[in-house]
């Protein structure tokens, strides 16, 4: 525009400001942005993101959702693992990684993947925090994980166009009545189509670069990756920790501490919170309310909390407190749960019932946090079937109007006075001495 003007004021320019507009922009020259194009060895790189999938029915639903498509390709060959789910996980994400490599008959050196948080933490160009799941199943897998800077999707160019490719050419235009009826038509697409086809840079079919690549990939462990769900725990100072209502034990980490859970589906393991060093494993209890805590390990010396439930017992009743006192006795602090419980009691439940209750668990011998609830709830049912009982009694009925009865004067009395005062109106102003003779004649 300012070239423009200049030409008007100054040399009398009489043309558009369009033609000079599309003057300068020939003389514009834009330097093309320079791409290295990386060669990789077969079996060495595998590239993963997200995408979008197709239109879905939403299950028992009239409604339609485009679920997330994850897809796998093999730097090499490009031979491409393709998958829609409805939901992401740290779990689900680590669970695809292995069924791409199931689906190629082996698994990378390394993989290059976004930084979302199913698999990085927290970003960094040098020492990236990775996901603790997806962390270990790539170690189970012997993978190394390669993120990408953030905001350059360049270094994973291969599936970015896998997944262009797939939106644009298998999946455009097309709605599925379900997630598998669509992952069914990715794999047919899969094998048929894209394995098929001759890649345009490297100027060779994809199924024989996969051809070449496979025997180079790792090859897979016997057992898959063994999944796990991950917390921090305080040791309680019966050296145990909680987990899903159950006590493990916790040694050699101090009382005190925090440690960290993993939780698989058959077994515990306690780890080191900061070097995550293995410090014990148990079997996982089926049943809550488990104690895993070896014996020799209990510990039997009273603590401060300790002194502070014997105290509530012992205001509650003498037979609370003996009760409360033999089952530390026998099981130490790892009993202090059942104490508690036992306590507790006596804030929904009268006290002198929950005292009668563990007199009862006393003589019958058993020394069980259920067995004085049960017996308390059956003395408060007995309690309140006796008050149902005495209010349920007769009580004697009303007696009938007594009619006739020396005292009863009849009815003509009380018309003549009636009529006498109805005689006399100024009788209640000026009393008159013989009415009110008469009065308090008829009133005695």
């Amino acid at each position: 525009m300012a070239i423009y003007q200049d030409l008007v004021d100054r040399h009398g320019f009489t043309g558009a400001y369009n033609s000079v507009k599309r003057f300068v922009g020939k003389l514009r020259h834009r330097e093309p942005e320079q791409f290295d194009r990386l060669a990789f060895l077969p079996g060495e790189e595998m590239q993963v993101d997200y995408g979008e999938g197709a239109l879905t029915r939403v299950p028992g639903t009239d409604r339609w959702r485009k679920p997330r498509l994850f897809v796998a390709t093999l730097r090499y060959s490009r031979r491409s693992y393709r998958c829609v789910v409805w939901r992401s996980s740290q779990q689900t994400w680590a669970k695809l990684h292995e069924q791409a490599w199931r689906h190629f008959g082996g698994s990378c050196r390394y993989v290059v993947l976004d930084n979302l948080k199913e698999g990085v933490l927290k970003p960094d160009l040098y020492e990236p925090q990775l996901n603790a799941v997806y962390a270990a199943m790539l170690t189970h897998y012997g993978v190394v994980a390669d993120p990408a800077r953030v905001r350059d999707p360049n270094r994973k160019g291969s599936v970015e166009h896998a997944i262009g490719h797939t939106q644009a050419t298998a999946l455009k235009g097309r709605r599925f009545e379900s997630i598998e009826e669509q992952n069914t038509f990715l794999e047919h697409w899969e094998a048929k189509w894209a394995a098929s086809r001759i890649h345009g840079s490297a100027r060779r079919q994809v199924q024989a670069m996969f051809e070449e690549e496979g025997p180079h990939l790792q090859p897979l462990p016997l057992l898959g990756m063994q999944y796990f769900t991950e917390a921090q725990r305080t040791v309680c100072d019966d050296s145990c920790v909680r987990v899903d209502h159950s006590s493990y034990a916790a040694r050699p980490a101090p009382i005190g501490s925090r440690v960290l859970v993993r939780v698989f589906e058959h077994r515990i393991e306690i780890r080191e919170l900061q070097t995550q060093a293995l410090l014990r494993t148990h079997p996982r209890a089926e049943r809550p309310g488990t104690v895993v805590l070896p014996a020799d390990e209990r510990v039997f010396n009273p603590s401060r909390e300790t002194r502070r439930i014997l105290a509530q017992a012992k205001a509650i009743g003498a037979d609370t407190s003996r009760l409360c006192e033999l089952l530390f006795a026998i099981e130490g602090r790892v009993g202090q749960r059942k104490l508690w419980g036992i306590v507790n009691l006596a804030e929904r439940y009268p006290r002198r019932l929950v005292n009668s209750a563990c007199a009862r668990a006393l003589a019958d011998g058993i020394y069980s946090y259920r067995h004085v609830k049960a017996a308390t709830e059956k003395l408060v049912a007995e309690a309140l079937a006796a008050i149902d009982n005495a209010d349920a009694t007769p009580v004697q009925g009303e007696l009938a109007l007594t009619q006739e009865h020396p005292l009863i004067r009849s009815g003509d009395d009380y018309a003549e006075l009636f009529a006498r005062s109805a005689a006399h109106p100024t009788a209640h102003a000026t009393p008159n001495p013989t009415t009110h003779a008469t009065t308090t004649e008829f009133k005695a």
